[in-house]
């Protein structure tokens, strides 16, 4: 792999994760707002070493020894850093049943939001589908049959990736809604600090999810995607206390992250089911829907003017 090609999937990375967080920056900034100076430094510094190192570090990893129990645990871990041909070819034959899952849960993610999530609406069709939000059910049943059935003609195994990507998208459904109900019932109360840093450390690990999984469409090197992910989430942290306010003023860039978070879930599936994407497809991608939603969201804060 080439230096340009590691430099663009390591900022492809940090755009994704910055995007993909947002959500999560502004809860964490309405809890943060309530808690004492002493106890938003900690968070910031600790929580930010957890989310960096323990989360976005472990996931991956996670990933890897379940989708390719062989190698075992530790065998997972040194495989993420390794050179061994046999070990590469263990992980890449197992790859389908992991962009399977990545690419069901981030595709099922995009049309949770164009159907049920409150949104500003970038375009008409948004609208349309969003006043049609009964049907998100029956549209992602018929998503994971399709795949599903797809699947099992190429890789049974590939169908028990769909069935857990499939499951864990709803059990993070559940969190999110559950997190985003939590918050504004802590944010009015008198909790203590250390319960809301439990708080805030435990919907970062739930909104980190969609981050990771999305990562494995950039490249399937855990290293890299640490390094990417790592900065992202530091970003984001500087941003959570610092900028939130700002954030909030580009109504769009949430259009932008759900977007890219549908292409890559694509771009998962298309190559679970063999099709071979190079690797400068997603960063560049993912920066030009980020780029366009960007420059939306300043053309229309300029109008307001």
């Amino acid at each position: 792999m080439s230096i340009l090609s590691i430099v663009l999937i390591v900022a492809g990375l940090c755009l994704f994760e910055i995007i993909t967080s947002i959500d999560n920056a502004i809860i964490n900034a309405g809890v943060l707002s309530t808690m004492s100076e002493r106890a938003r430094r900690w968070f910031l510094l600790w929580g930010l070493l957890f989310a960096v190192f323990i989360v976005r570090g472990a996931l991956p990893w996670i990933i890897v020894w379940a989708v390719t129990p062989s190698l075992g645990p530790v065998g997972a871990l040194t495989a993420t850093f390794s050179d061994n041909p046999s070990v590469k070819d263990a992980i890449a034959k197992s790859a389908p049943v992991l962009l399977a899952g990545g690419g069901v849960f981030l595709v099922f993610l995009f049309i949770e939001w164009l159907f049920v999530e409150p949104k500003k609406y970038s375009f008409s069709a948004e609208k349309f589908f969003h006043s049609q939000s009964a049907w998100f059910y029956a549209v992602v049943a018929l998503a994971l049959s399709v795949i599903a059935w797809l699947a099992m003609k190429k890789d049974p195994a590939m169908v028990v990736g769909a069935l857990v990507g499939s499951t864990a998208f709803f059990i993070m459904l559940g969190f999110k809604h559950s997190a985003e109900k939590s918050e504004k019932k802590l944010v009015k109360s008198i909790h203590s600090d250390l319960s809301k840093i439990i708080y805030l450390e435990a919907i970062d690990t739930t909104f980190s999810i969609d981050g990771v999984l999305g990562a494995f469409a950039f490249t399937l090197s855990v290293p890299l995607i640490i390094i990417g992910n790592g900065i992202g989430a530091f970003v984001l942290r500087e941003f959570t206390v610092r900028n939130i306010d700002t954030i909030k003023k580009y109504a769009y860039l949430k259009n932008g992250a759900m977007y890219s978070v549908f292409i890559l879930g694509l771009i998962m599936l298309s190559e679970a089911f063999g099709l071979h994407v190079p690797s400068w497809v997603s960063p560049v991608v993912t920066f030009i829907i980020v780029g366009f939603f960007l420059y939306k969201s300043i053309s229309e804060n300029r109008v307001e003017i």
